[in-house]
């Protein structure tokens, strides 16, 4: 697995992982399910399958993120 993306909030990276979605590119954001207190966490990445990488960045590149 490789990390495309960190983000500071769950909401961005569920949006990048949809964004991924539509391109046909599975994703996962391992932190989703963390219980933190108030939200807070070292951020929330968005990783895809190594052969997904290079693709994924393209996306999200083109998508100005």
């Amino acid at each position: 697995m490789k990390t495309v993306a960190t983000c500071s909030s769950l909401d961005e990276a569920l949006l990048l992982r949809s964004l991924l979605a539509d391109s046909g590119i599975e994703s996962f954001v391992p932190e989703e399910l963390t219980v933190t207190f108030r939200g807070q966490v070292g951020g929330f990445s968005v990783q895809v399958a190594d052969a997904d990488a290079e693709g994924a960045t393209k996306v999200l590149a083109e998508a100005g993120q």
